[in-house]
């Protein structure tokens, strides 16, 4: 009877081996789990950064536009990573949401168009809002601008200005508020050589309309847009901000 007795305990050892061998290692793979779900998170903390924005509306193009400020950021913030989105109400009581992701292969702004109907055949066509400043490596002022500060193609720094204008320049070009008696509307350029296209019925979007929506005019001094940025990878908001439209 001893000897059966200890037969049996010995084909039971090994069967508590393998089961605390097994425990070890379901333990083990629960760890490495949870530490690599722990980095994976850390990796897409969101950023954090201050913003400044401003939306200004005269009646005419050369003191009308937007300009959002970077004062401080954690971290270099490409705009591929960023959504733009602006929300306000027009005069009929309706919300107008305009959203940007970039880049984009197709333009949000085009003009001087002529007949053409495709933006990319457009003389004037880029993605806004453009950049100017640091995290831009190469900016102009005006006219044709450069690839690098078109949205989606550069990051936002301390010192980054998200900018746009609405088009315009006299009774040749037409444009926003072109002449003295088209003030908060679009009127088509005299000569269609120099035209802007952007007027009522025409085929084309300045930067102002491709924030705003075409309607934008509206937004006389005093009213509010709502502007978010979020952050695309986290889904977190890092603005977000009812701002006064400013007379120019």
């Amino acid at each position: 009877m001893q000897t059966n007795y200890q037969k049996k305990e010995r084909a039971v050892s090994p069967v508590v081996g393998v089961m605390l061998m097994l425990v070890v290692t379901i333990i083990i793979a629960a760890v490495v789990s949870a530490f690599a779900g722990g980095l994976s998170t850390g990796s897409k903390k969101a950023p954090v950064a201050s913003f400044e924005c401003h939306i200004s509306n005269s009646g005419g193009w050369g003191t009308s536009g937007f300009d959002l400020a970077v004062i401080s950021t954690d971290q270099a913030i490409p705009t591929k990573d960023l959504k733009l989105v602006t929300t306000w109400t027009n005069a009929s009581g309706y919300p107008v949401m305009t959203t940007i992701t970039g880049p984009s292969a197709t333009p949000n702004t085009y003009y001087k168009c002529g007949a053409a109907t495709d933006p990319l055949k457009c003389a004037n066509t880029y993605n806004s809002p453009l950049g100017f400043g640091p995290g831009v490596n190469r900016t102009n002022i005006s006219g044709s601008y450069y690839p690098d500060q078109m949205w989606g193609n550069y990051s936002l720094m301390s010192g980054t200005h998200l900018h746009n204008s609405a088009v315009g320049y006299g009774a040749e070009y037409g444009g926003y508020g072109s002449t003295p008696d088209s003030r908060y509307r679009y009127t088509s350029g005299t000569d269609a050589s120099k035209s802007y296209t952007v007027g009522p019925g025409e085929f084309g979007t300045d930067g102002m309309q491709a924030l705003f929506g075409k309607g934008w005019g509206e937004l006389r001094p005093g009213k509010v847009v709502n502007v978010q940025l979020i952050h695309i990878p986290t889904q977190k908001v890092i603005f977000d901000k009812d701002v006064t439209v400013e007379d120019g």
